[in-house]
């Protein structure tokens, strides 16, 4: 299971998943703190042809990004409405009786730049990435272990937290629960919510005893060269490649 779903065996066969998953990291990090460090227009632009660039290599599914995407665009429609007309400057235009400022029509195509630069390019580097796969590039990369097994743990268990969710709710229903605006339904969503805080610590324990009788000493054993991407060698040619054209591409944008 991909981050986002995205992986399947087309997205298996593309140059991105031949990267090394610590190179994608590294250059997802590094491509989001260059894009958000530029304010020139055209600079954006280009920092966001290069992530378009990136979701073609990583062979991302047209419909499931876009699907994805419709939150932030939503967003970015009501800055690129309220900014023009609230940031203070030289006047372009009057709509409504609001005076629309070059100024902030500037700020809100930079920022929409910006957001969707970013997002298609963690979509393309880190969202087609298997889990364990970015859990152990995180690993290697020197992240704290502990953040490395709540990432592992929490991506692991939040279908069976939904699948208890859903047990509690059908119970609920059974018991001719219908959800209204009175108090007693606040309170029955309330415990509704405690009940599920109880049953996840009581599983948490469960896991946590189960694991130690397993001989698990807080450390994730596993082999490199297996099938999820998780090698534990040097990165190799393409890797170095991919991230000097990156980083070659992204610094030409910073320049314009």
């Amino acid at each position: 299971m991909s981050i986002l779903d995205t992986a399947t065996p087309r997205t298996a066969r593309s140059l991105m998943a031949r990267l090394d998953p610590r190179t994608r990291v590294i250059l997802a990090l590094l491509f989001a703190l260059a894009t958000v460090a530029i304010d020139e227009i055209t600079a954006l632009a280009a920092a966001l042809g290069v992530a378009l660039t990136l979701a073609v290599l990583a062979r991302l599914p047209l419909g499931a990004t876009m699907r994805r995407m419709l939150g932030l665009e939503g967003f970015m429609l009501a800055v690129l409405v309220l900014l023009p007309v609230t940031v203070p400057g030289r006047p372009v235009a009057e709509l409504f009786g609001l005076v629309v400022s070059a100024e902030g029509l500037a700020r809100a195509v930079a920022i929409a730049l910006k957001a969707n630069a970013v997002a298609v390019a963690l979509l393309a580097l880190v969202g087609s990435m298997e889990i364990v796969a970015l859990g152990r590039a995180l690993a290697r990369l020197g992240a704290p272990e502990r953040l490395v097994h709540l990432l592992l743990f929490t991506v692991r268990y939040i279908e069976v937290l939904e699948r208890e969710y859903r047990r509690l709710r059908l119970a609920m229903r059974a018991r001719a629960f219908r959800p209204t605006t009175s108090l007693h339904c606040w309170r029955s969503l309330g415990y509704l919510f405690g009940m599920l805080m109880v049953r996840s610590l009581e599983r948490a324990e469960r896991i946590d005893a189960a694991m130690r009788c397993r001989g698990f000493t807080g450390r994730f054993h596993a082999l490199d060269g297996d099938d999820d991407g998780g090698r534990g060698g040097a990165p190799g040619a393409l890797d170095w490649g991919v991230g000097a054209a990156t980083v070659t591409v992204v610094a030409l944008a910073g320049l314009i």
